[in-house]
């Protein structure tokens, strides 16, 4: 792709001039393609070492993200400070642990990082489990509104859970089923690990697949090897399983062979309501030492203030962090995190200073919240969420940005979670001032609402927005850009190749970043009160939130 900065800027200032006659308290700072490609190549530079929470790299960071609020003139959001401190804890399974298997045709020993990757969210030195007994538990999903449950009739006390990833109505794509190809939190990987915990298992495998898992055994490997992350709990982990645990799919193949077990018969079965668990007569074995620390990483927040409504906020949302450094991989083992996630925390910098500078103030007040350990389960925005800096019931909506669009403009923006709530309509106006309409996510088998820092707000009822880059290319239309994105998730997602290169185009994020200055400022000068859509799993939260307020819906 070849850039085109005299042209994006060109087309930039049009669309400003456009939308700017219509809505005067347009902000004289233009968001910014020149700084806003500096602040992605510095936030991805290998100085900053792929932006690991609690490494010198998170130091850089939440500087910087600190530095560019505090030059832009927004007031720190946490009593005087910009840092909001999130405490954590480290767990970081050492060597190369095993998983072995006994009692079948022949002795299984899968490999750490070839066959499988292991680890424990217990706060334990060491963690031993012998001979424990295997169930195959299907998706592993247990719910009652649904009138499912995997485990009914097997008491999982002391064995380990064999579960398959995403849910029925992805496989079978049956609209009537769950939710069809769109995955449901019962598909995510964190739901079906703390479930199985919940029934009592003392250690959980979920088999991955690349298409329902939405990305490839690389993304795993990188992703759950290392130092991971959680929240401190008051139990320290007693209460989850002794170890979790992916194993690629030719690895379950050899599982089930040792096991005599039909695993595609099983799978078949498993589609149905009224699966019963299979015991596979077979016991795995792991042993391993684990590293824990107690660590403080942080969330870095700033706030305009509204000029009316000063105590009523609309959030913009992003996290700073990535993967760190592998220092076991020879050559480059930094996580630089480019597209994924300096595009979404640079994007939140210019936000800011549209917002601060505007010539207008808006009425209510916007709050800018650079997050930390996304990539460790959404843990930042969890903390955040639990510890508000300003009352939930007082935040009106927001917005989330996680990966901006580095390959030129689109006729259309994507929203991750369309039709959830009201915010859709708000951001099509918005995107047809643009010339452009909103489209669902091409991709909701992905399951990506529940995979970025806005659900852990949705979860307490806040109604949030996640919006994407398009679809269609004005130039070069849908296969180009369907292309780009799979080339993106195949190559580089949660890679050391997720780098800012020459052949990036910033005129398509400029774009959406001044959509979604619009979008939020129809919120912020206005009095309503966006609603979660009838149906959704997040209205009751956000009316009990609202209860005896006096607050429209």
């Amino acid at each position: 792709m070849k850039q085109l900065p005299l042209l994006a800027t060109a087309l930039f200032l049009l669309a400003a001039c456009d939308t700017e006659s219509e809505a005067p308290a347009s902000a004289p700072y233009l968001i910014n393609e020149a700084a806003y490609k500096e602040s992605v190549a510095t936030l991805s530079s290998d100085e900053f070492g792929g932006r690991g929470p609690a490494t010198p790299g998170e130091d850089k960071t939440v500087e910087f993200i600190a530095k560019a609020f505090a030059d832009a003139g927004l007031k720190p959001a946490n009593n005087g400070s910009y840092e909001q401190q999130v405490p954590l804890v480290s767990i970081e399974a050492l060597g190369a642990p095993m998983l072995s298997v006994t009692g079948g045709s022949e002795p299984l020993a899968l490999a750490y990082r070839a066959d499988q990757v292991i680890w424990t969210r217990r706060e334990q030195e060491t963690i031993a489990v012998a001979d424990a007994e295997l169930v195959f538990v299907g998706y592993g999903i247990n719910a009652p509104e649904r009138n499912w449950n995997d485990y009914e009739g097997v008491d999982m006390t002391g064995k380990i859970a064999v579960i398959l990833v995403n849910d029925p109505g992805f496989a079978t794509g049956d609209a009537k089923l769950f939710n069809g190809k769109a995955m449901t939190y019962y598909g995510r990987w964190d739901y079906k690990f703390d479930e199985a915990a919940r029934q009592g298992a003392i250690g959980a495998i979920l088999i991955h697949e690349t298409a329902p898992a939405a990305y490839g055994w690389v993304t795993v490997d990188s992703s759950w090897t290392g130092a991971k992350f959680g929240l401190v709990r008051e139990d320290k982990g007693a209460s989850l399983s002794a170890f979790e645990s992916w194993i690629t799919t030719e690895s379950a193949d050899k599982l089930f062979a040792a096991a005599s077990l039909d695993r595609r018969a099983l799978e078949a079965a498993a589609l149905k309501p009224g699966f019963k668990a299979v015991p596979m007569n077979l016991a795995a074995s792991t042993e391993f030492s684990n590293k824990v620390d107690h660590v403080t990483s942080r969330n870095v927040a700033g706030i305009v203030e509204g000029s009316e409504k000063p105590d009523e906020y609309f959030v913009y949302m992003a996290h700073w962090d990535h993967l760190g450094t592998d220092p076991s991989i020879e050559g480059d083992g930094i996580y630089n995190g480019a597209l994924d996630n300096a595009t979404g925390t640079a994007g939140l910098i210019e936000l800011a200073r549209a917002f601060a500078g505007a010539r207008e103030k808006p009425k209510r007040s916007v709050l800018f919240v650079a997050v930390t350990a996304e990539e460790q389960g959404l843990l930042g925005s969890a903390y955040y969420a639990a510890h508000p800096l300003v009352p939930l019931a007082k935040t009106v909506a927001g917005l989330n940005m996680d990966g901006i669009n580095n390959f030129g403009r689109t006729k259309d923006v994507t929203v991750t979670g369309y039709g959830n709530s009201e915010l859709d309509g708000l951001l099509a106006k918005a995107a047809e001032k643009q010339g452009r309409v909103i489209v669902p996510d091409a991709h909701p088998e992905h399951g990506g609402f529940y995979r970025s820092d806005h659900f852990s707000l949705s979860k307490r009822g806040v109604p949030m927005i996640y919006p994407g880059s398009g679809t269609d290319h004005v130039e070069r239309g849908k296969a180009y850009v369907a292309a780009v994105e799979e080339a993106f998730l195949r190559d580089h997602y949660h890679a050391a190749s997720d780098e800012l290169t020459d052949d990036w185009v910033f005129d398509g994020a400029i774009e959406d970043l001044t959509l979604y200055y619009h979008f939020g400022r129809s919120i912020t000068d206005t009095g309503i009160w966006p609603a979660w859509n009838e149906g959704t799993e997040f209205k009751a939260a956000r009316e009990a939130s609202l209860k005896g307020s006096d607050k429209a819906q």
